[in-house]
């Protein structure tokens, strides 16, 4: 896109005071991959020192002792070089987190997010542009970062197409998407990701436990709304009144989807209404061979275990009919081509992934993680901090580890094994406490200055205005952070205080 700014003369001073002091602090801290590094070396050197002294646990169901294990010792040496390879591939967000992109990758590199994003923008009523873009916006989750990346200078650009200023779509956009990572109708990437660490964190306490993607679907659903209508208010009453008249002397359209891509849209909407219905026979009627061979319910069901795999055929699917009625698919080599070209943007996720799966198993091996959940319990049941208090502390810490790490499931991976096994040990699920957390860690996203995107955010407004600055910016989304913020612990509030299932067939309470 040609450069539009219209360089207006402001005064901003964007860093100074205590935004300068939490990027410098933030800066310093390394890579996630290191931090989790550093982690297991000081696991080693706690474990060797209760292990030393003969620390030991009290477990939650035998209640017999269970004594720490050094791993600066025979025996840890040992485990390290025998269950490496092993702790990687049973780090359970990894096949998921694989398989998805498979699927996402196959649908956005056949061209078939683009066109349906710009197909649906351009259908919008004006009045209805706000809450449509917002709505799609938090959608879009299903593409993970790369709606981040695509989304937001689309709905700028709608935005000023219409005569509206373009930093209001950016910003009304990026918001649903970023502040609101947790919201979503569909399950997406973070739900895989999420429910895979939460499971492996559980069954420190009990080894048949499972989370699924599906099992925050209710908090997750009812928050689009919320938010949605939150983010259009905001957005057209203090957020564009504030920016005042966008004025360039320079014209830009959003380009429409061609008549070709219309019809292979119309073609994939067709494949997806003649998939859903053939899952639904598969599940829905009496005897249906994805239902639970033993209860004859869904519940506990191949399909809802095989939530990951029923996803990836679905994409995959849809992806297939949209590239081979365009054309953008022609042969298998380029389904293969496709998919490979997705999966090496994986490259950075993997590394990480290797060093969390030996972490969290070095937590759990040791027997470091029973201990401080077990004594993390003790204390709050001592001080009476039992309910939501103490889930509001953790939300809190969430969001407060947010501002140095960007990562929000390097944060999960690193407070779920302790969090999660104590407040379970509490008589808590442990996709309720999923649930907290994620209400806890999204809303202040889009103003993190320790934050991989700001650069692309800060390029994506300079086309508007050339002199925009990490200032403008975080003036710009500081009004959506704080009121996402608000609006998501009171979300939560309601939840806990109504004793809401957090998603289908999961109580709050284990008893």
């Amino acid at each position: 896109m040609s450069k539009l700014a219209n360089n207006p003369q402001v005064n901003d001073d964007p860093r100074s005071g205590f935004l300068k002091k939490i990027e410098i602090f933030g800066n310093k801290l390394p890579n996630p991959a290191i931090l989790f590094l550093l982690l297991i070396g000081l696991l080693a050197v706690v474990s060797a020192i209760l292990a030393s002294n003969h620390v030991a646990a009290i477990h939650p169901s035998t209640h017999k002792p269970i004594f720490i294990k050094s791993l600066i010792s025979q025996e840890g040496l040992q485990w390290i070089f025998t269950d490496l390879i092993k702790n990687y591939l049973a780090f359970p967000p990894l096949g998921m987190i694989m398989v998805m992109t498979l699927g996402i990758g196959l649908l956005e590199k056949a061209g078939f997010m683009d066109a349906a994003i710009k197909s649906a923008v351009h259908a919008i009523p004006p009045k209805y542009v706000t809450f449509t873009i917002v709505i799609i916006s938090f959608m879009s989750h299903m593409a993970s970062d790369a709606a981040i990346v695509v989304v937001p200078p689309i709905a700028a650009m709608l935005f000023y197409s219409l005569g509206r200023h373009p930093f209001a779509g950016f910003a009304a956009s990026l918001a649903a998407i970023y502040s609101g990572f947790t919201a979503n109708l569909l399950i997406v990437t973070t739900d895989v990701l999420l429910s895979g660490l939460t499971t492996q964190a559980a069954q420190i306490v009990d080894p048949n436990m499972v989370v699924t993607p599906i099992d925050n679907w209710y908090f997750a659903s009812f928050a689009v709304l919320a938010l949605a209508i939150l983010t259009t208010v905001i957005t057209e009453k203090f957020v564009e009144p504030s920016l005042g008249t966008f004025q360039s002397s320079q014209e830009v359209k959003l380009e429409k989807p061609t008549d070709q891509q219309k019809t292979a849209l119309k073609f994939t909407g067709i494949v997806a209404i003649i998939f859903i219905a053939v899952l639904m026979l598969l599940v829905v009627p009496e005897g249906a061979l994805l239902r639970n061979l033993e209860t004859g319910g869904i519940p506990g069901s191949p399909f809802m275990k095989g939530i990951v795999p029923s996803l990836f055929f679905f994409l995959l699917t849809l992806g297939l009919a949209y590239g081979l009625k365009l054309g953008s698919i022609k042969n298998g080599d380029d389904i293969i081509h496709m998919m490979s070209e997705a999966v090496k943007g994986l490259s950075g996720f993997l590394v990480m992934a290797f060093v969390i799966a030996q972490f969290i198993a070095a937590f759990t091996w040791t027997n470091v993680a029973t201990l401080v959940a077990t004594t993390g319990a003790d204390f709050l049941k001592n001080i009476h901090m039992t309910g939501l208090p103490a889930l509001i502390c953790m939300m809190l810490l969430g969001q407060l580890l947010g501002l140095f790490i960007a990562s929000g499931s390097a944060i999960w991976s690193l407070l779920s094994p302790v969090f999660v096994p104590m407040f379970m040990l509490l008589g808590y699920h442990p996709a309720f406490i999923q649930m907290a957390f994620r209400a806890g860690d999204g809303a202040l996203n889009t103003v993190q200055i320790v934050n991989p995107f700001l650069p692309l955010f800060l390029e994506d407004l300079k086309k508007y205005k050339a002199d925009t600055g990490i200032g403008t910016y975080l003036s710009l989304m500081m009004p959506y952070a704080l009121s996402f913020f608000v609006m998501f612990y009171l979300l939560f509030t309601f939840w806990y205080m109504f004793g809401l299932p957090s998603g289908p067939g999961v109580p709050q309470r284990l008893w």
